[in-house]
């Protein structure tokens, strides 16, 4: 088939017939090599990485999720329930994408840092409990004493407020191992 003949039929029958190929050559593809492709691949440091196990409660570590959108996204595709612990924003936000997940999965908001009066309005009535915590150390240890088995602890800032991701998360590994 040539150039000319391609440019007669058109985009679409291009486009259909391109995607053919793709599709035949990705069915070649076995289990086994594709596998291995994702064996090669690292886990990135500070999102939605696995802290540790702390009297059956699971601690994940979501420093460099510093936008509503990475909280989002970090809400919706952790399981169970949470106690997400999140910073206090240095400038307003809309939080109004994170309600549903908070609704269906967070059983504690804990604010770090600040007052987070904006978080707290917009949570409010959506997460049973929201309470402000002066250092993380202290959040942490409302999350150790929530009274519930059944919820992991997560710490996705959902916002800049200035710090860096690496700092925040290496804070929140150290004071998780302290325990």
């Amino acid at each position: 088939m040539t150039i000319d003949t391609l440019v007669k039929e058109g985009r679409e029958r291009t486009h259909i017939g391109l995607a053919g190929i793709d599709t035949q050559r990705l069915k070649a593809i076995r289990n086994a090599s594709l596998r291995a492709c994702f064996n090669r691949m690292e886990e990135t440091r500070y999102r939605l990485e696995f802290v540790a196990r702390v009297r059956g409660r699971v601690y994940i570590n979501d420093a460099a999720a510093r936008s509503v959108n990475s909280t989002w996204y970090s809400l919706e595709s952790t399981p169970g329930g949470l106690i997400w612990i999140a910073d206090a924003p240095a400038t307003p936000a809309d939080y109004s994408r994170l309600l549903p997940a908070a609704l269906r999965k967070v059983r504690m908001l804990l604010i770090v840092g600040g007052e987070g009066e904006e978080m707290r309005k917009a949570f409010s009535g959506v997460v049973p409990t929201i309470e402000t915590c002066p250092t993380m150390a202290d959040a942490l240890q409302k999350a150790y004493r929530y009274e519930s088995d059944d919820v992991k602890v997560l710490y996705s800032p959902a916002c800049e407020n200035g710090s860096d991701v690496v700092d925040r998360g290496e804070e929140f590994r150290q004071q998780v191992n302290e325990l």
